[in-house]
């Protein structure tokens, strides 16, 4: 079967296999709380959650945990269904666009993939950071110290503070532009500002109709717990329009198993006004009064459930709207409601009241 193939109709316990793998690492995470035996009860406390709409999911992994397709010419991605990276492949090698741990050697089997189907090199020359985070470089390793490394300026100064081995420093930066010409191919860098961390970059390939951007928007899922943990809530706001900004049509959001296209760039950015415009109903809407008066001298009691009742005010109608539209739009979708909450009262100043 070739790697251009659809490959929907592996067994499904291969399409999720990724997942399955990272349980060990969420168990380490929470000190092995997950291996105990008191884990083995709590199946019939598990909640219920809306089904995952079919067009969330990408396609299937192989035998081996990976799939990888071509996205356009010469430009490929690959993914185990929860992270994703890509490659270019070049007359004078291999650029590869972040590497996930999760994919870990797969990585080099997916440009072997290619290069004996295509008769190209599978030499990685070339490894392009997105940001700094250890989820997306953790394989960079694997690839030796001859590989040149290129990311931004910032994503240097982070992982030569982190001293992670797995993630050796780039070699070469940028701050805010820089246009790669490797083995005949056009690869344009930007950081247009912070938002999910202070490094994160664009990854334009104009001849490819493509825009690679890491851990912003998920295609056909909502974001991760609490709006994606982004460190800069107002620039991650301000990414979809600039993100659109660019000329592409398709897109590696870093995560969950398929590519986007703009109209999930849209839908995102619609979600996502959506739970703006019902937290500020909320901050006007839900009086605090009942809570503070139940709870007396318990602030943080009273500030718990007054925010809480605040994010669910906002947050219900959103899951009401994209269940069946963003997969897990009831599992997280509260958690931004919160997190979009602290940052339109401390950020902009919605709100708030000055003492007479």
């Amino acid at each position: 079967m070739s790697i251009l193939d659809s490959r929907t109709n592996r067994r499904s316990f291969l399409t999720r296999s990724a997942t399955v793998a990272a349980v060990p690492a969420l168990a380490g995470v929470a000190g092995g709380v997950l291996a105990s035996p008191a884990s083995a009860d709590t199946g019939s406390d598990l909640p219920d959650y809306a089904p995952i709409p079919p067009s969330a999911l990408g396609p299937a992994v192989n035998a081996q945990g990976y799939y990888v397709g071509r996205i356009q010419r010469n430009l490929y991605w690959v993914t185990d269904s929860t992270y994703m990276s890509a490659f270019l492949t070049t007359k004078d090698g291999v650029v590869l666009f972040d590497a996930p741990p999760t994919i870990g050697h797969n990585l080099q089997r997916a440009v072997d993939e290619v290069a004996a189907a295509n008769g190209t090199s599978n030499k990685v020359t070339h490894i392009v950071y997105s940001h700094h985070h250890a989820d997306h470089l953790g394989a960079s390793s694997l690839f030796g110290r001859d590989v040149t490394r290129i990311g931004h300026a910032e994503t240097r100064t982070l992982l030569l503070r982190d001293n992670d081995p797995t993630r050796p420093a780039p070699d070469e930066t940028f701050t805010e532009r820089r246009t790669l010409h490797i083995g005949g191919e056009r690869i344009e860098l930007a950081h247009l500002g912070t938002n999910h961390t202070p490094d994160n970059i664009y990854i334009h390939f104009p001849d490819h109709d493509t825009l690679m951007l890491v851990d912003i928007n998920l295609p056909g899922w909502v974001p991760f717990d609490s709006f994606n943990l982004n460190e800069d809530v107002p620039g991650s706001l301000a990414v979809p329009g600039k993100a659109l900004a660019f000329p592409w049509q398709h897109y590696v959001g870093g995560h969950m198993g398929r590519l986007g296209t703009r109209d999930d760039m849209m839908l995102y950015q619609q979600y996502v006004n959506d739970l703006i415009a019902g937290v500020k109903a909320a901050l006007t809407a839900v009086d605090p009064t009942p809570f503070f008066a139940k709870y007396g001298d318990n602030s943080w009691a009273a500030v718990k459930t007054y925010q809480e009742a605040q994010t669910k005010y906002a947050s219900d109608p959103v899951i009401k709207k994209y269940t069946g539209v963003l997969a897990a739009a009831d599992v997280y979708t509260q958690s931004h409601a919160f997190v979009l909450l602290e940052s339109i009262r401390l950020d902009l100043g919605v709100g708030s009241q000055v003492h007479a």
